[in-house]
Parts: C-alpha cells; sequence; structure tokens
C-alpha cells in the first residue's frame, strides 16, 4: 500500500506512537488497551494500531509514515522516504486528501462515503458500525488507486 504525492494535509496529528510495523496511507485506530490517549506530546501510552477489524474502533488518521523495524546498528532510517522506526511517533492526517491504493476490493465512485474496513483500508461499504473517515472524490484507477477527501474529527 501507497500513497501517491498528490495531497492536501489541512490537519495532521503527531501525538502517537506506533509499535507495529505498517505501511503509510492505511488508517489508524486508537490501540486497544492504550493506557492514555495523547493528551501530552510525550505521552508513550498514547498508541496507534491498525486494526484487523474495524467494529468497534475509533480511527485517528490517515498514516503519513512507513513504520519500518530495522537494526538501526546495521542501517538507518531512510529520512527521505519519510520513514520512522518502529515505536517511534507517527504523522497522522486528521483532514485533507490523498490519492491511496489502501482500499478493499471494492469498486468506490466518487461520492460515496469511505468507511474504514479490515486491516486499516477503506471501502465504500459500511460493514456493520464501520466508522465513517471520509468521502470517496474518484474510482479506482487501473493501478488501484483513489482520492478521498478524509475528515476525521
Amino acid at each position: 500500500m501507497a500513497l501517491k504525492p498528490d495531497r492536501i494535509e489541512s490537519h495532521t496529528d503527531i501525538s502517537f506512537f506506533m509499535n507495529a510495523v505498517a505501511e503509510r496511507g492505511v488508517v489508524v485506530v486508537a490501540a486497544t488497551g492504550a493506557t492514555n490517549v495523547g493528551a501530552s506530546m510525550d505521552d508513550a501510552g498514547a498508541l496507534a494500531e491498525v486494526a484487523a477489524t474495524p467494529s468497534g474502533k475509533l480511527p485517528l488518521g490517515v498514516l503519513l509514515n512507513d513504520v519500518k523495524d530495522y537494526d538501526l546498528t546495521k542501517q538507518h532510517i531512510n529520512w527521505y522516504k519519510d520513514e520512522v522506526q518502529k515505536g517511534g511517533k507517527v504523522t497522522l492526517l486528521r483532514q485533507g486528501q490523498v490519492t491511496t491504493d489502501a482500499i478493499a476490493s471494492v469498486t468506490p465512485k466518487a461520492g460515496e462515503t469511505a468507511y474504514l474496513s479490515t486491516d486499516g483500508k477503506m471501502s465504500n461499504a459500511d460493514s456493520g458500525g464501520a466508522p465513517a473517515i471520509g468521502q470517496f472524490l474518484s474510482k479506482k484507477d487501473s493501478d488501484g488507486y483513489a482520492k478521498v477527501d478524509i475528515n476525521i474529527s
């Protein structure tokens, strides 16, 4: 999964840490069992995760970094690719537009509501109480990317 560079970042959040490997473009939620919710910038209990199922989850935003698990004694983070080491702070898009391929196997149409789906993907189908995260602005292109307006408030 990935994000294309044509995006509008109106509102981002850097309050959360992520303790799992993930690729940019997926929607992350508040981690199960997180002790705090990010009231301060150093709150190590403010954790985000990619949810296997969307039911009952509260979306935090679209992940704008690739989260990697490197042995930092042998190689370094690629800052040009906006990578973050597992356990580090991540940037989440809460309002704006992205072009992503993190879309469940559906055929969205422009104007349809975007819902959180399995594994952090987006869908145009509400799968039993999945939270709405925005609106599709296009259908999928030949590479599987679609433009989505994100509005997580």
